[in-house]
């Protein structure tokens, strides 16, 4: 199929990229990497008035180091993410995680904005988001705000944007340089989307945890915060944190859907055996360090 007529905007600046929202009044959409927007177009699932494409705005891309968190703007492809030494260093999970996210190809051209904005549940950088507490920096032509990852999902494929607002960077909170950080997920196929994942971070002090954080992918409508293995975990000995107790608890958490590639009893099973093996090997072997 053809995609719909709409009109074609290239912005040259943030300013003029939300005042082109401003004046599309609910009919505009950011056109960025494109991976599943053109698709959208293509079959007519997308039906926007207009397109406004970011990709040629200065200072919209890049990666860099602010008080307390790394900065990584909305059109920074997921390549030059995965490359980038700061996000290595203070991002470790985001580094693990986007290497799960398509494939060489796709992530050319995928942004990591992108990812962050279409909510897909069974997505990566939506649950890094949440599970590290990321702030979104979005602006619209009234003026700018950030809102929390945690705040961000509404649902399947909804955000908290408004209609004539985008989405400019993403800050991650600094945590301890030696926190253990733990990412997985099982697909049918290598850069397919995840039928379970996790995303786990703590941070350790004094034989510890000294924080928690926990987000499940692929199991519910938005990425799901395991708050009660948080909690359970948060001020835990490390020598005394029973795995599978706590992996009941995160897939408490959870509210897996069926479809045709697994049931939601699989998806629980094996997150529970999924979060117990590597929280239970991370804790034992920096115990015996």
């Amino acid at each position: 199929m053809k995609p719909s007529p709409f009109d074609y905007v290239r912005a040259e600046s943030i300013d003029h990229a939300v005042a082109e929202l401003a004046r599309a009044d609910g009919e505009g959409v950011i056109l960025a990497g494109g991976q599943t927007l053109m698709p959208l177009l293509a079959l007519r699932m997308a039906q926007p008035a207009v397109v406004i494409d970011i990709n040629r705005i200065d200072g919209l891309a890049g990666v860099s180091k602010v008080a307390g968190a790394t900065r990584i703007g909305a059109t920074t492809r997921q390549n030059s993410v995965l490359a980038d030494p700061l996000v290595a260093q203070h991002v470790p999970a985001l580094a693990k995680a986007v290497r799960y996210v398509g494939h060489h190809q796709t992530r050319n051209r995928g942004t990591l904005g992108g990812s962050v904005s279409l909510g897909e549940p069974a997505a990566e950088m939506p649950s890094v988001s949440v599970a590290l507490d990321a702030v979104m920096h979005v602006q619209s032509s009234e003026g700018a705000r950030t809102i929390d990852a945690l705040d961000f999902y509404m649902g399947p494929y909804m955000n908290a944007l408004l209609p004539d607002e985008m989405l400019v960077a993403v800050e991650y909170p600094d945590w301890p340089a030696d926190s253990l950080t733990l990412v997985h997920e099982v697909a049918r196929r290598p850069g397919d989307f995840a039928l379970v994942g996790l995303v786990c971070q703590l941070a350790l002090s004094g034989g510890k945890v000294a924080k928690a954080g926990i987000c499940w992918l692929g199991m519910g409508p938005t990425p799901m915060r395991a708050h009660h293995a948080e909690k359970a975990l948060t001020g835990a000995a490390i020598g005394e944190i029973d795995p599978r107790g706590v992996a009941e608890l995160a897939i408490a958490d959870t509210d897996p859907f069926e479809d045709a590639h697994a049931t939601r009893s699989y998806r629980q099973t094996v997150g529970k055996r999924i979060f117990a093996r590597l929280v239970g090997e991370a804790l034992q072997s920096r115990n015996a360090a």
